[in-house]
């Protein structure tokens, strides 16, 4: 679904639709292999669009400390949170990184990128005199490489988005 769609929902307290949101991310992350509560901070996250804390995460998810301890991680090793610090806070608090939607599209890259080479690894073991299997066996990586660039593309507009979203106009240029 592209472009954009006008709202002609009756109205539904916004309170429900962020807690809809926040669990349908947190599904959507399980579907991709992640924990739930992974995904749900980042849903918690994107709907609030400010730093929580620690405990704030516990807190207003539900979730035991541990869970977001393990979250945390997980997000931070993946570049899709940052943590942040507040003076005079000794609690660390987590926000979006800067660039959370490039940085999903290249760990997908990067998994798209290992089954190319796992294919054509195989590929280029069979006999020429296999040129059916071959020609499969090639269609299927053909698949994967079609895939790696146009995640290329859709990395490169991301960057993009999120770098005119940074800058004080929308404009994507900073003037210092």
């Amino acid at each position: 679904m592209s472009g954009r769609q006008r709202n002609t929902a009756p109205k539904q307290d916004v309170g429900d639709i962020r807690t809809e949101f926040i669990e349908k991310v947190g599904v959507i992350a399980q579907n991709d292999g992640l924990p739930r509560a992974a995904g749900r901070i980042m849903g918690l996250l994107i709907f609030d669009g400010q730093a929580v804390s620690f405990a704030g995460l516990a807190e207003q998810l539900q979730i035991s400390r541990g869970s977001v301890s393990s979250a945390t991680r997980i997000l931070l090793d993946r570049a899709l949170i940052r943590r942040v610090a507040r003076p005079g806070d000794r609690q660390d608090y987590f926000t979006l990184s800067s660039t959370p939607y490039a940085s999903m599209l290249g760990a997908v890259k990067s998994g798209i990128e290992r089954a190319h080479e796992d294919i054509f690894a195989t590929l280029e073991r069979l006999p020429a005199d296999h040129a059916d299997t071959r020609r499969r066996i090639g269609d299927y990586a053909g698949l994967y490489a079609a895939l790696s660039t146009a995640l290329d593309d859709a990395i490169r507009k991301m960057t993009a988005q999120d770098r005119a979203r940074d800058t004080p106009d929308g404009s994507g240029v900073n003037e210092s």
